[in-house]
């Protein structure tokens, strides 16, 4: 009785060293240890260590390999067809992480506080509360009434329900926007990615032709 290998791909994986094994790109199960532990070990691609970056990987290429090594080997691949591999170099250190960080935080900051600023101004958010508040109190606004007081603390309490993130606590336990732009933002790289190649073995097939 033969025996059969399980294999699920991911869309993206993401490796820190050049050796990739089957194990880096998959997750396996088999009904025999002894030829899950080899298949492990199986080397699929071998990368250059000085040059990181984004390789396309076909599933069917897998395949071929594994019934090279192993014969008697049946095999179940799940999951995607085509998918991505990530190489980069080890993690950078923690000081260069956080200054990235912080970088990133001051330009949001900045950006987000600009782009309402702007907003207000173009709507004329002041006039338009000043009015209002000399229609209701018979008064003439100084600019800080109750209304830009509470216009201003409705704009950090919408952000943070809209985010549904704060800290490292979430109001909710669904995945906040950030998180599903970002997952969009990756799943379209990751198409791109793979089309650009198959579009480029497609033009050489044709120019050999």
């Amino acid at each position: 009785m033969s025996n059969t290998l399980y294999m699920q791909f991911d869309k993206n994986v993401e490796v820190r060293h050049p050796h990739v094994y089957l194990q880096d790109v998959a997750e396996l199960s088999c009904t025999d240890p002894k030829v899950l532990d080899r298949c492990r070990v199986i080397k699929i691609l071998h990368l250059d260590e000085k040059k990181p970056g984004r390789y396309v990987v076909s599933v069917n290429d897998i395949l071929k390999l594994l019934l090279e090594k192993e014969e008697k080997l049946d095999v179940t691949a799940t999951g995607e067809t085509t998918f991505v591999v990530t190489y980069r170099k080890e993690q950078q250190g923690r000081m260069t992480k956080a200054l990235k960080a912080a970088f990133v935080c001051l330009i949001t900051f900045f950006g987000t506080a600009f782009a309402i600023m702007t907003f207000n101004n173009d709507v004329s958010v002041e006039d338009l509360f000043a009015r209002i508040y000399q229609q209701i109190t018979g008064e003439v606004s100084n600019g800080f009434t109750a209304l830009e007081i509470s216009y201003s603390a409705g704009i950090g309490f919408g952000v943070l329900f809209f985010f549904n993130h704060f800290g490292r606590r979430k109001i909710t336990e669904d995945p906040t926007p950030m998180q599903v732009q970002m997952r969009l933002y990756e799943d379209n790289v990751n198409k791109t990615i793979v089309e650009d190649i198959n579009r480029k073995q497609e033009q050489n097939k044709g120019k050999k032709g």
